[in-house]
């Protein structure tokens, strides 16, 4: 039985597609040689070896200027962990300088505050220990109230895993979150955004600092409940944060 179908043949209308095929191959070299992808000369084909791009600076245009050398960028390029102090106290006014700068209200209408916070639900607190003892920052009033009228200092750095410069540092911020207060906006959530927080707060004291003429280093490294008993921040509070300030010694 014949049929006028080709499906027996393996490569049907061979040489029609050979023709095509010649075709499109010399389409192509054509279209390299409009682009300039060809060699131009003997010598410069796909072996001759590729030299990189000289480099160039940035032409000098009014969109591009360095930063001027002001009092914030200054603190940036200057903060570093200090962990040496001469034992010089810190005065009571650079001690709020810094707690404004963590905590301080600066939209009093609406409570706003310094350092960002998710909702503005303001999970944080934050103590301070000198020689004189503990005292907690109420950004409200932008005042200390006493906690504790010992110093702690000592004990804080045995809590912190016998790191000495804490108990070395004339003054010793120590943060902690109260969690329930942004899980009831934010629930499993709460927790990275608090830990974001204290971060802020943490980099605005240690820029304040730097302002101020002292030096600051942050310390994670402590036994949470150590620290919560030591400074008499009640149960709901979690230490977060100690971060010690002094002149550089």
């Amino acid at each position: 039985m014949t049929s006028s179908s080709n499906r027996d043949a393996p490569f049907p209308d061979d040489k029609g597609i050979h023709d095509r095929r010649t075709f499109l191959l010399a389409l192509g070299v054509l279209a390299l040689g409009a682009t300039g992808c060809a060699p131009r000369t003997p010598g410069e084909g796909a072996t001759a070896p590729v030299q990189p791009p000289t480099p160039t600076a940035p032409a000098a245009t009014d969109d591009l200027q360095a930063p001027e050398a002001d009092a914030l960028f200054s603190a940036i390029e200057l903060r570093r962990s200090i962990r040496s102090f001469t034992g010089e106290a810190v005065s009571d006014e650079d001690i709020m300088r810094m707690l404004w700068a963590a905590q301080g209200i600066t939209a009093p209408e609406r409570g706003f505050r310094a350092s960002p916070s998710a909702g503005a639900l303001y999970p944080l607190e934050t103590y301070v220990a000198t020689a004189q003892g503990v005292r907690r920052y109420v950004p409200r009033t932008h005042t200390l109230e006493s906690v504790v009228d010992s110093d702690v200092r000592g004990r804080l750095a045995v809590a912190a895993l016998g790191q000495r410069f804490v108990a070395e540092a004339p003054a010793v911020f120590v943060i902690t979150a109260v969690y329930a207060r942004s899980e009831v906006r934010y629930g499993d959530r709460a927790a990275r955004y608090v830990h974001m927080e204290v971060g802020h707060v943490g980099q605005n004291i240690s820029l304040m600092a730097v302002h101020l003429g002292l030096g600051s280093v942050m310390v994670g490294a402590f036994i949470d409940e150590d620290v919560r008993h030591t400074i008499g921040a009640p149960a709901e509070e979690s230490a977060l944060y100690i971060i010690p300030v002094g002149t550089p010694g």
